[in-house]
């Protein structure tokens, strides 16, 4: 009997992987359709769509422009488009070899459905004008105006007043939409080698739409409430991008449960190592970029930027051997990542000598928190909350804590400022966690997001795309 069911499975297994190589397309269910005719839905209205002249009492003049700006934002924007690509070699390299390419795919297809996203409605509602609440007579905003800005209407060569006002709109718009793309890909490593390629496809949209764009208004909009009436400083994503991708990714590893089989060997370690590289290369972007300007704060964000991660690197891998664990290429990789996630909200307000503090500091508690016993009964694939989720967390306190800025931090400002950045932390990650967990909730009712356990066994690069290396 035991020889029979084992002979069972593998050929249940062989006609699977038979049936996903020569799948037909005449097969294909409804929620593609939906998806297709979302995606073709912008380039046929992109036909008719008529641009608007920007209204000038916004935007400055072509004398404005500063073309050393101008130069430094369009290398930064290529380091963090790359940082993607980056981000698809770390992830894929620690899955399982049957779930390499559809990690890397999961990361990679961002580039295409968040740019696209981005620019219909995703700049105006990160960008457009304030709606939200009023306060002593003040406007602050939760989310922008989404016609404001659609399909990049009054995006242009001008450089608008309050919005990286030495270089052209169009290149602010571009610069912040790789973030906007990094963001979920973050998310992807939590629920790897489970997760359903279509669920994943909405999700990331709707995560974009309903979590980013109003975490990243509230921060960085000029009249944003977070920014604006609690001070909160996040130089360059340590809470829209890293908080809120952590967060979210818990919701995720929760929401779709633990794989059959949790534990792994990773695939790849080659591609890891390959994948920090770029990560790290593309966070000088990231970080140096996001002073809008080729100036003395993108050179100390380049400074904090390296020292932190090289510090986080080193005191990971020899935090993890005083503890008994081998020191290797994969943790040295993980640690490195953690550095670069701790000073991102901080990297241009604080000191040198500070940032081997932040990298320090982050690394041994994204390092117990990975290792602690009741994360592990959470089957987080890739440690993603740890990593960016406690990373994130840590850097906001640290930020709330040195950050050089006259009234922006407990060293700074008082121990007001800081309870006021401590209010608005945990109520970042409350709003991450609940917003993500209700988004697949609810699509989990339309699209299913758990691949089936047959296809799971398969690997999902398989059963998901007929594809394997």
């Amino acid at each position: 009997m035991i020889f029979y069911s084992e002979f069972s499975f593998k050929h249940r297994i062989k006609n699977l992987i038979y049936y996903f190589w020569h799948m037909e397309k005449s097969g294909m269910k409804f929620k593609w359709k939906v998806a297709f005719l979302i995606t073709i839905a912008a380039p046929i209205l992109g036909l008719f769509w008529q641009q608007s002249q920007p209204i000038l009492e916004n935007f400055g003049t072509e004398e404005d422009l500063v073309f050393a700006d101008i130069a430094w934002l369009l290398t930064a924007s290529c380091l963090v488009l790359l940082m993607t690509p980056g981000l698809s070699l770390f992830y894929g390299g620690m899955v399982n070899k049957k779930n390499l390419i559809s990690t890397m795919l999961q990361s990679f297809i961002s580039l295409g459905v968040i740019t696209m996203l981005w620019v219909v409605v995703g700049f105006s509602l990160s960008f457009g004008d304030p709606i939200g609440i009023t306060i002593d007579g003040v406007k602050y905003g939760i989310i922008g105006n989404p016609f404001q800005y659609l399909f990049f209407n009054q995006v242009a060569e001008l450089p608008h007043k309050a919005l990286g006002s030495s270089i052209p709109f169009i290149l602010f718009a571009l610069f912040q939409m790789k973030f906007a793309v990094i963001t979920p890909a973050i998310i992807t490593g939590s629920f790897a080698e489970r997760v359903r390629f279509i669920g994943y496809l909405f999700f990331i949209g709707i995560f974009s739409i309903f979590v980013y764009a109003p975490l990243c208004h509230m921060v960085w909009h000029p009249n944003g409430l977070i920014g604006a009436y609690f001070g909160v400083l996040d130089f360059a994503g340590g809470t829209v991008v890293h908080i809120s991708a952590g967060m979210a990714a818990l919701a995720g590893a929760l929401f779709l449960g633990k794989r059959n089989k949790p534990h792994h060997e990773p695939s790849n370690i080659t591609y890891v190592l390959l994948g920090t590289g770029m990560l790290w290369f593309g966070w000088f972007g990231f970080n140096a970029g996001s002073s809008f300007g080729a100036n003395a704060t993108a050179a100390l964000a380049f400074a904090t930027t390296t020292i932190s991660s090289a510090t986080a690197m080193m005191t990971w891998v020899l935090f993890d051997r005083i503890q008994g664990r081998k020191i290797s290429a994969l943790q040295a990789c993980i640690g490195a990542v953690v550095g670069l996630v701790v000073i991102t909200p901080a990297a241009g307000y604080i000191t040198v000598p500070e940032s081997f503090f932040f990298g320090a500091a982050g690394a041994i508690v994204s390092n117990l928190a990975m290792n602690a016993k009741f994360l592990k009964r959470i089957d987080d694939t890739l440690d993603v909350f740890a990593c960016h989720g406690i990373g994130g967390i840590m850097g906001m306190i640290l930020t709330a804590i040195f950050a050089g800025k006259e009234g922006s931090s407990l060293l700074h400002g008082g121990i007001g400022v800081f309870a006021s950045h401590m209010l608005v932390l945990v109520g970042v990650c409350i709003f991450s966690f609940a917003m993500a967990y209700a988004i697949f909730f609810i699509l989990n009712k339309f699209v299913t997001l758990r691949v089936r356990e047959e296809y799971e066994e398969v690997g999902l690069d398989i059963s998901q795309h007929g594809e394997t290396i």
